[in-house]
């Protein structure tokens, strides 16, 4: 792409300074200026009122995607059993399968896991492409991305839906570039648009202040990475039918620059926020790191973990490990309860599916009682240590 400025008919009106969404235009000697950081959004175009402001987009090869179909779910897998996001995956592709009328495909990778194939169907895959060997036994980068996008060749999948964890960010962006299409990471919504049959792709933006929904209308297959407990799990259904598609390829074509020499487990002893079925949750309202006492306590009458938002954890209150939000943990228990905590959108992006929320703050126009299901208007610490008293009563 190429964009400039025509110094002739610039008049210096400063119109396109507010209209760039990233800060890319100044004025000098009364003339707009394109700085490095422009990303060729074209909002500068559309506000110049004196079309002194030139796009130009390079012409690309139009994709026939007509032949594209079926949604695809990547079956990360951890000592031959896939992983739980997996299974929320299935869930929420069933949904856009169904809409569209097309089959729910996985793909697995691994070795010796044609067992777990079958449990895959059982949890609504109609077809799971499986290929198996010892050199897929641990995820490797150049191995996995060439099995993939030789699958994608194939088989022109539609859609492509992979777990954000370490290991989807790692391989997603890899076989997103290799097949020239799109990706969009860490979507906490997916829905389709059955006139263009586009994936309509929400996930925060601008630092989790606004919600986008991104499409990907020129290219195939549709891609997006998907947190940790932010989808709703498939339900089992062992009479559901589907059939296991084993491919093969040759050892030369599963060569690795990389070499995996040992796994060394983490012996630190950190919160597992994502598996918590129960967690008590502290915010700026708790005033010091003295008083997230009040908060274990809590959590701990209750058999839940102790959660944080990130002003808590940014003003060194407890550590990181803790932190729910876009920018810590994504968590989904059967209770939640927000002590303290006022609602930035960037915490509830972490928190907002968990099947019920407790919001107690002073705040009656707190933006986190909007989202939960039973709000506690008072001062949390009176309201917690009565609700710990009374949890004592009943549950020790």
């Amino acid at each position: 792409m190429k964009i400039e400025v025509i110094n002739d008919k610039c008049t210096g009106c400063k119109l396109c300074i507010p209209a760039c969404p990233f800060g890319a235009i100044e004025i000098v000697d009364k003339k707009a200026v394109i700085k490095d950081n422009c990303t060729f959004c074209g909002a500068c175009v559309e506000v110049c009122k004196f079309d002194a402001i030139l796009l130009e987009k390079e012409e690309t090869k139009a994709v026939d995607l007509s032949g594209f179909k079926n949604v695809w779910v990547f079956a990360e897998q951890n000592n031959n059993k896939a992983e739980p996001v997996v299974y929320e995956l299935l869930g929420e592709g069933r949904k856009l399968a169904d809409k569209l009328g097309e089959k729910l495909c996985v793909v697995l990778l691994g070795s010796d896991v044609k067992g777990e194939a079958a449990k895959l169907i059982t949890y609504g895959a109609d077809i799971v492409y499986l290929v198996e060997d010892k050199l897929l036994l641990s995820f490797q980068e150049d191995p996995y991305s060439k099995v993939f996008v030789k699958l994608i060749e194939d088989e022109k999948p539609d859609i492509i839906l992979i777990g954000a964890t370490s290991i989807g960010r790692s391989l997603a962006p890899k076989i997103a570039t290799r097949v020239e299409t799109g990706l969009t990471a860490d979507c906490t919504g997916l829905e389709i648009d059955l006139d263009e049959k586009l994936l309509l792709q929400t996930r925060p933006a601008f630092g989790g202040n606004i919600m986008a929904t991104i499409i990907c209308p020129d290219n195939r297959p549709q891609m997006a990475t998907v947190r940790h407990k932010v989808m709703k799990k498939a339900i089992q259904n062992s009479a559901h039918k589907g059939e296991i598609v084993a491919k093969k390829f040759e050892k030369s074509f599963l060569g690795s620059r990389t070499k995996i020499i040992k796994f060394v487990e983490e012996v630190s002893k950190t919160v597992n926020l994502a598996e918590a079925d129960i967690i008590v949750s502290g915010g700026r309202g708790i005033g010091g790191p003295e008083n997230f006492k009040i908060i274990e306590e809590l959590a701990k009458v209750l058999g839940g973990a102790v959660g944080a938002s990130r002003a808590a954890v940014d003003a060194e209150w407890i550590p990181y490990s803790h932190q729910v939000g876009q920018t810590g943990r994504t968590v989904c228990p059967k209770l939640y309860i927000a002590c303290g905590i006022s609602g930035a959108i960037q915490h509830l992006v972490g928190m907002q599916s968990s099947n019920i929320i407790v919001a107690i703050n002073k705040d009656p126009l707190a933006p986190i009682f909007k989202v939960a299901t039973y709000g506690i208007e008072g001062d949390l610490f009176e309201v917690v240590p009565a609700l710990t008293e009374e949890f004592k009563k009943i549950l020790v």
